[in-house]
């Protein structure tokens, strides 16, 4: 079984005791990475947010090998494959390029047109919850459908596929997992997405694929629309659907904050971004390389080196957050970095956040009697979460 290190380690909904210590006294730390290689762990709120934000000296093109001993080397092809369109592993001007493309189909405006389509979705998964009856798991009834079906229809992925891209998607993500076997599913993945590409170049449709190829088919080749489409397919599934099981499970657990919610269902906004502050579900994004040396809370940096932003950490930092351990949706968390900062800052943000804004509320309606049974937190994951979360009303 794979160490995890010490800033993907939590108890329960907290970043272990040992990262405050860290965060208070070093600011930054070297440990090894679920890949085995050593790095930096930045832990303070203003650091995180200097180096996500500081292109010029740290690149998200990393030259670090994604494979174990024993393993061959990829090819020139190969590393190039498996990195085309993946705006998380671009700098600029690649990702600047990619990023323009994209952009415009993910504004709060665009975003807006979803909404109707998101509260039919909602409603159509409690309705199904509803008449199965009491006790239910929350994860796979409600959190990890809706999400999935939504970026389906985005994409325009067939939904008849989710349970086979769910499941490659999660053993992908599974650190305590080979690293062979997680590049298998990277390329399943590679080979799935990239049929749907030659689908959609053939009779694009209205859909965001079919929208690049009409739009971009020039400016984009096969293998990035197949990044492009990986990434928004994992990304827009995995870290919602997380929040979702584990926003309620929070929620619960903190009646006076539920009951506040109840009361005033305009703080929805305000809960959501709270959520995604204390819960932080994903833990570091992609480690950054420096191209120089930096000097991070004290301590000198060479170049070419790993250095990994401690999210949930950072997201508890008392500097940038009063009493930042306590969940509070009255608190304003506006600053934090669950989405990451900077250029890299989350390209589905305003998708996730309407989400939330939709499905929290309907749910705590539709069942106001809704109570945890039992859970089971998900570890060894680069997103954190609950593999199942059962639940009564």
């Amino acid at each position: 079984m794979a160490t995890l290190p010490v800033y993907m380690q939590r108890q329960e909904f907290d970043p272990i005791p040992e990262l405050a210590v860290l965060r208070e006294e070093e600011g930054i730390r070297r440990v090894t990475t679920p890949l085995g290689i050593d790095a930096w762990v930045v832990a303070r709120h203003s650091d995180v947010r200097a180096m996500l934000s500081d292109t010029e000296r740290f690149s998200n093109a990393r030259s670090f090998p994604l494979r174990e001993a024993g393993m061959p080397a990829f090819s020139e092809e190969e590393t190039a494959a498996m990195r085309a369109g993946n705006l998380l592993a671009a700098d600029p001007p690649d990702h600047t390029r990619l990023r323009r493309l994209l952009t415009p189909e993910f504004t709060v405006r665009r975003m807006r047109r979803l909404e109707p389509r998101i509260h039919e979705i909602v409603e159509q998964h409690l309705d199904v919850m509803e008449r199965a009856g009491s006790p239910a798991d929350l994860v796979s009834a409600f959190a990890l459908p809706i999400p999935s079906l939504v970026i389906c229809e985005l994409l325009g992925v067939p939904y008849e596929d989710r349970a086979d891209f769910q499941e490659r998607t999660g053993r992908i993500l599974d650190v305590s997992l080979p690293m062979r076997e997680r590049l298998e599913m990277q390329r399943k993945s590679r080979e799935y997405m990239a049929g749907l590409v030659a689908r959609t170049k053939a009779d694009p449709g209205e859909e965001l694929l079919g929208m690049l190829v009409r739009e971009h088919g020039d400016d984009l080749t096969d293998a990035e629309l197949v990044g492009i489409g990986n990434l928004l397919l994992v990304a827009g599934h995995e870290t919602t659907s997380n929040m979702l099981s584990l926003g309620t499970l929070a929620l619960l657990r903190h009646p006076d904050q539920l009951e506040l919610l109840r009361q005033e269902p305009d703080r929805i906004t305000s809960a959501v971004e709270e959520l995604l502050r204390w819960l932080s579900i994903v833990h570091s994004g992609l480690a950054r390389t420096t191209k120089t040396e930096v000097e991070i809370a004290g301590q000198i940096v060479g170049p070419g080196e790993m250095v990994v932003a401690g999210l949930a950490v950072a997201n508890r930092d008392p500097k940038s957050f009063p009493d930042p351990d306590v969940l509070d949706i009255a608190r304003d968390a506006a600053g934090h970095v669950a989405f990451g900062h900077g250029l890299h800052h989350c390209l589905g943000a305003p998708l996730a956040r309407m989400e939330m804004r939709i499905a929290f509320p309907a749910l705590l309606r539709r069942f106001p009697g809704l109570r945890p049974v039992e859970q089971e937190f998900r570890a060894f994951h680069f997103v954190y979460g609950l593999s199942s979360f059962q639940v009564e009303w």
